[in-house]
């Protein structure tokens, strides 16, 4: 499933998320900034502390507006854009409550998303040149999923599966659970004739079992280097390969060049250190 922060179910999607953020962070009430009037105005500008590609400005827009309905947000930068260091990304004018009350919730979503945003850029720009594409997982941050999965496509990665619904990757305990990889793909099959179906393996003997099934996709999951060049000419491309696990900025690119198809990363959304975002009344 790839996220479209526009149709009617990602605006639902991301009024409930900022609105749990809201709620955790205000509570009953901002009582710092019911220090001043109501109607006073204010007008304000973010900054960006460090180099990042820039993601989240949907949730940002949300949280001020659903503080001020009037709140305007001029954006200097857009989704996916790389900014520099010190760059001005935004400038807002609005209630001065609203702003003080949602500065910190707006700019968590803005340092988190940007975050993950910037790290798949790393990881995309670290295998430029092969046939290679990046993917992310389901390691994400709790009530963050459908958030995280678009900064990944703001950096330039690929979305794997939204959650268990969307789609089928037979793991270890399945195979377990049925009794064999023939066994866990036939149900597979059984149930879900229409489903593209994805079987992770642990070794080239399981790999073999594995092409001879209904699978589209095949997961590698901690193939070594040699490993993973001995699935691909195993493979004789009757499958797309998937290499996971143990991968990082320092290994990519070898994974890449072996020939595999994809390459999952978990570290996208899961190992998140956050953009350093300020917001400061002019």
């Amino acid at each position: 499933m790839n996220p479209d922060v526009h149709d009617e179910d990602a605006l639902k999607a991301i009024w409930h998320s900022v609105r749990a953020a809201l709620k955790e962070d205000i509570g009953h009430g901002d009582l710092t900034a019911s220090l001043f009037d109501t109607g006073e105005q204010a007008r304000a500008v973010v900054i960006c502390r460090e180099e990042a590609v820039l993601c989240g400005q949907h949730w940002f827009n949300e949280t001020l507006h659903q503080l001020d309905t009037d709140l305007r947000v001029d954006w200097k930068k857009q989704d996916g854009d790389l900014i520099e260091k010190d760059a001005t990304v935004c400038t807002m004018a609005g209630t001065a409550q609203a702003i003080l009350s949602g500065e910190r919730t707006a700019l968590n979503f803005l340092a988190t998303l940007s975050a993950t945003a910037s790290c798949t850029r790393q990881y995309v720009e670290r295998i430029s040149g092969t046939s290679a594409q990046i993917l992310d997982t389901r390691k994400t941050l709790p009530g963050m999923r459908y958030a995280q999965k678009y900064a990944v496509q703001c950096g330039g990665g690929l979305n794997h599966r939204m959650g268990l619904y969307d789609a089928i990757l037979i793991k270890e305990n399945h195979i377990a659970t049925a009794g064999s990889i023939h066994q866990a793909a036939d149900l597979a099959k059984q149930h879900f004739p229409a489903l593209k179906i994805e079987i992770e393996v642990e070794s080239c003997e399981q790999l073999e079992e594995a092409l001879e099934t209904a699978a589209d996709t095949i997961l590698l999951d901690n193939f070594s280097l040699s490993e993973l060049q001995a699935a691909v000419a195993l493979n004789e491309d009757r499958k797309k390969l998937e290499a996971s696990g143990s991968i990082n900025l320092d290994n990519v690119r070898e994974v890449a060049k072996t020939g595999v198809h994809y390459i999952s990363v978990g570290a996208l959304t899961k190992n998140v250190q956050a953009v350093d975002f300020s917001m400061r009344f002019e």
